[in-house]
């Protein structure tokens, strides 16, 4: 949690914005609440799928809190009953669109990052199943041409090491060549995260596709 906040301290530093997944809780809850407080909620744009928005007319519950009861993830967002279909209005998280589904979710933030300029990229830090899975598509995409953005493991503690040690694998088996192994970028610090995005050089082994002519 204090490298999330010491990461959100270095964006506003350096008149970054934030898109995010537009979730108000864990750690990237705590950047974009981080972020907002510093510099504003322009300075972050959540991207939610409906699914994951629970809608209350309880007076009683905050706006932008999580329902401490229950199992499983409910919701990454509680707003109150008369937010815009539309979207949800400035909060201290930012502002946040509300988008049909997890697919347009990602797209919509992948074209916003790459709407960005000089330095913009993907930084992942600690998760679970979703973080991995959206580093993993952002790593494809980079290497079939998508995109040229960088990709930035926060890795704290170690916590990506099994990952870095997979790919570092599967470029010794042959799978991913060694320029490729190169698309996935790490920060041991929030110190490291600017600098490496700033300095992210394109793999020479990406595939030269037309995905604009498609």
């Amino acid at each position: 949690m204090e490298a999330a906040r010491g990461l959100a301290r270095i964006f506003a530093e350096n008149n970054i914005q934030l898109v995010y997944g537009g979730g108000t809780k864990g750690l990237m809850g705590e950047i974009a609440r981080t972020l907002v407080s510093l510099s504003g909620p322009q300075s972050v744009h959540g991207i939610i799928p409906r699914a994951l928005v629970s809608i209350s007319n309880d007076n009683d519950k905050p706006k932008d809190s999580l329902s401490a009861t229950g199992s499983g993830k409910v919701a990454e967002r509680v707003v109150s009953g008369t937010t815009s279909p539309n979207g949800i209005p400035d909060t201290e998280y930012g502002v946040t669109t509300v988008v049909a589904d997890m697919h347009s979710r990602k797209r919509m933030m992948a074209e916003k990052v790459k709407e960005g300029g000089p330095g913009s990229g993907f930084v992942a830090l600690a998760g679970g199943f979703g973080t991995i899975e959206e580093v993993m598509e952002m790593t494809t995409w980079n290497q079939l041409g998508i995109h040229h953005v960088g990709i930035v493991l926060l890795n704290i503690a170690g916590y990506w090491d099994g990952l870095l040690e997979w790919v570092r694998n599967s470029v010794r088996e042959g799978y991913v060549s060694k320029e490729n192994g190169g698309i996935l970028v790490e920060a041991k610090s929030v110190e490291e995260v600017w600098p490496a995005l700033v300095k992210y050089q394109v793999s020479e082994g990406r595939y030269k596709l037309k995905w604009e002519e498609e």
